[in-house]
């Protein structure tokens, strides 16, 4: 009997074995799949922007067909969008619900649109092309091998692992915000192994095709004190509140856009770019057009003007909510670091040290990711005030309350027990 026993005992352990080999080889495959081609077009969303940005700041003229620009885009997503406008939000639906598939022509349109902005002013940044273009990739993959429906949504997870890690060089952040972005209280654990495959694989491809990210130093970190504590909650409350100001006006120029132009994307992203054109003559500076990285270099020196966080925070909004394509984590990297830059003569900070805490605090609060933000933190300072950076990525992310820029993302577990959330809301349900 006993043998007997021993015998199922060993059958069912290797049946196991078997099978969590089989599993690990399959997430290793197509996360080295996946990864690969989203750094080898991570490599090309930069390098291209770069050149395009080159070439704007070259002939200043452009900015005056950024309307025309936003016509086109229009009616690309218009006629040829079939259903890929939503752009995150359709993939985070997708991760949601797992009904039928996303548009693989999702990431080549998000691509020529972004360059389209870009080329022509818009403020934005590069993210949101390289999530879509990493989505767009997992569902190539899910489709060629005929991917299990149960196993479809986690390699769409790594497909934006592989995005974020790619385009800003952070590969750990990149493997978490995969998971932690889609749902706010829950940490999609299950996707692992292939978010960190593409997220690794897709920073070192896109780091052996020549691509060099941007760096930042912080030259001075205050020592750990009760005082220093205490100012350092104050403004990461201050950053959670910019987070949410930032977000909601996106989402209500979006919102007017859509109630006063019938939703026609064209006239939508037309006016955007008449309005643009307009504030850039009226504040008299190029400074918030395009991603604005000098400016962020700028913010560590001590050299911004005291509301250029305010400036960018509404060029963007208006970038975004009104059509045009790219992504907002490099913007909110700018009105982080400015916005710390300004606190920072205010309350006797270093500028370096409180720009730093500023673009993560941002991020961490827009997003909804802390974890993700920390580790970008780690990753982009070289662990440097590693406590600081703890801190500010959970308070800006607990005074951010419900909202962020990804109106599609689920609240699994409200953040205060006080507040009496239903489970499952999205964020657009929340703020309607």
């Amino acid at each position: 009997m006993l043998q007997l026993i021993n015998k199922f005992y060993n059958a069912t352990v290797r049946e196991r074995h078997k099978n969590f080999i089989t599993t690990l080889t399959k997430w290793l495959l197509w996360g080295s799949i996946i990864g690969t081609a989203v750094g080898g077009f991570s490599a090309l969303l930069i390098n291209f922007n770069d050149f395009l940005t080159e070439v704007r700041e070259a002939n200043p003229f452009l900015i005056f067909f950024l309307p025309l620009g936003g016509v086109v885009i229009g009616y690309i997503y218009m006629y040829y969008g079939k259903g890929s406008r939503k752009g995150n939000d359709l993939v985070l639906e997708h991760i949601h619900h797992g009904q039928g598939q996303i548009p693989i022509r999702m990431g080549p349109i998000v691509y020529i649109c972004t360059f389209i902005t870009h080329l022509f002013g818009g403020s934005t940044g590069r993210e949101g092309a390289a999530i879509q273009m990493g989505a767009s990739v997992a569902e190539g993959v899910n489709r060629i091998f005929k991917i299990h429906p149960i196993d479809r949504r986690i390699l769409i997870i790594s497909g934006v692992s592989g995005g974020f890690g790619s385009a800003f060089g952070t590969p750990l952040a990149g493997t978490l915000f995969g998971m932690e972005a889609i749902v706010v209280g829950k940490t999609k654990f299950e996707a692992l192994v292939p978010c960190l495959v593409a997220s690794f694989t897709g920073h070192y491809v896109a780091t052996a095709l020549g691509i060099h990210h941007d760096h930042f130093i912080i030259k001075h970190i205050p020592e750990i004190n009760s005082i220093n504590l205490l100012k350092i909650i104050g403004v990461s409350i201050i950053f959670s509140f910019t987070s949410v100001l930032y977000g909601q006006l996106r989402h209500e120029v979006k919102r007017l856009s859509d109630k006063y132009l019938n939703k026609n994307l064209m006239l939508r992203a037309f006016w955007g770019g008449i309005l643009i054109i307009f504030l850039t003559y009226i504040i008299g500076s190029r400074d918030y057009l395009g991603r604005g990285l000098p400016m962020i270099n700028r913010a560590f020196e001590g050299q911004v003007p005291p509301f250029a966080f305010l400036a960018k925070l509404i060029f963007t909004a208006i970038t975004m909510g009104s059509g045009f394509r790219g992504g907002e984590v490099i913007p909110l990297f700018f009105i982080g670091a400015t916005l710390g830059n300004t606190l920072a003569t205010l309350i006797g900070f270093p500028p370096s040290f409180l720009a730093a805490l500023g673009m993560i605090a941002v991020f961490s609060a827009s997003t909804n990711t802390p974890i993700s933000a920390f580790l970008l933190s780690l990753e982009m300072f070289e662990a440097k005030g590693i406590s600081y950076f703890f801190i500010v990525c959970i308070i800006s992310f607990l005074f951010s309350g419900h909202h962020g820029i990804y109106a599609a993302q689920k609240i699994y577990e409200p953040k205060s027990r006080l507040l009496n959330l239903p489970s499952g809301k999205t964020i657009t349900d929340i703020e309607k």
